[in-house]
């Protein structure tokens, strides 16, 4: 493991109050969204979206690194460039998802385990030859009476440290995402108790497996209410909560935090991260870690609305999407309003 290359992977994903877009969705998750909008679910389709994304102009001004899918990876544009090519030309560093999915976790109904660690050395020794630099897998964890169980949280937290450890052995640095799907009725506060609980099962687990936590990515969800619950906590409150579960549980070894998006509309996973950037600027806040974001949804929600497969609709579609990385790298800086947004 060289920690000096790890450790530069990471700073650089953090340079310049830049982000990171999470196109990794799986070609099933695409297709799924492809077809709420009327857009043919095949693999043409999926390169000629992706080669919107990735082509966009002046990105990497707000974008630091892009995850991909394994299709992603392999695919080139129209004229024959890889993908990762176009990323790397755009000072965007490439990466690359690389579990396998959440499944049904034995004798635990309604937890999920994420697999994909059989093989997962020879695909990195194969990720890693076409270029990526870094590598994200994600863990749900599930809210709801009695949920999550201490089991659940065991095997995703072993998982997640398995998967980090063999990144690093790789030369990869390794974003690590335990995601509390809050999305019923929720409070922040049993949010943040869960939140908490699983950040310092997984902190534990890094430990057990010798992951170098200088050399590793945090992507946590924020601390928010569940998305049914009908009252809404302010968004000083939800980065109140955040912060104050972070430093719990987040080592300073830690170098950056980069927050997923988990459902959250555009303009409000700005808004809170403008308000973190914000307290973290405080003189009370002392935070020891980068906060950024690495989103999916909130960045592409909009790009792929106004593209809907059609090739003309490609240069608003870009517009859109730079639009949404530079009020996220705005929102790093404590300078997010709403007045950015467009009427």
């Amino acid at each position: 493991m060289n920690l000096a290359a790890l450790q530069a992977t990471a700073a650089a994903l953090f340079a310049d109050d830049r982000g990171l877009l999470a196109m990794d969705e799986s070609n099933g998750t695409c297709n799924q969204r492809f077809a709420e909008l009327g857009v043919p679910q095949t693999e043409a389709a999926r390169r000629a979206y992706r080669e919107m994304l990735v082509t966009t102009p002046r990105l990497g001004e707000a974008i630091s690194g892009a995850i991909l899918y394994d299709e992603t990876i392999r695919q080139s544009t129209a004229a024959g460039v890889p993908f990762v090519k176009v990323l790397e030309g755009a000072g965007i560093i490439p990466g690359i998802k690389v579990d396998l999915g959440a499944r049904p976790l034995a004798a635990h109904p309604g937890e999920t385990v994420t697999e994909g660690l059989d093989g997962l050395r020879e695909r990195f020794a194969e990720y890693a030859s076409m270029g990526a630099r870094f590598a994200k897998w994600r863990a749900v964890i599930n809210l709801g009476a009695g949920l999550p169980s201490q089991g659940c949280l065991d095997a995703n937290a072993h998982a997640l440290a398995r998967y980090a450890a063999l990144a690093q052995e790789a030369g990869l640095a390794p974003i690590v995402e335990p995601e509390v799907l809050a999305t019923g009725d929720e409070t922040l506060e049993t949010c943040r108790a869960v939140t908490e609980a699983v950040l310092q099962a997984v902190f534990d687990q890094l430990r057990r497996q010798q992951v170098a936590l200088e050399g590793m990515i945090l992507k946590p969800n924020m601390v928010t209410p569940g998305l049914a619950r009908p009252a809404q906590d302010g968004v000083d409150a939800v980065a109140a909560a955040t912060v104050d579960c972070l430093r719990r549980a987040a080592p300073a070894a830690v170098p950056g935090i980069a927050f997923l998006s988990g459902g959250q509309s555009d303009q409000l996973a700005s808004a809170r991260l403008n308000a973190m950037a914000i307290l973290r600027k405080s003189a009370d806040a002392r935070l020891p870690w980068a906060l950024s974001f690495s989103y999916g949804r909130a960045l592409q929600r909009a790009a792929l609305e106004l593209w809907r497969g059609d090739p003309a609709q490609v240069p608003a579609a870009q517009r859109a999407l730079l639009h949404r990385a530079q009020c996220n790298r705005a929102a790093r800086q404590g300078e997010y309003t709403a007045q950015m947004e467009p009427a």
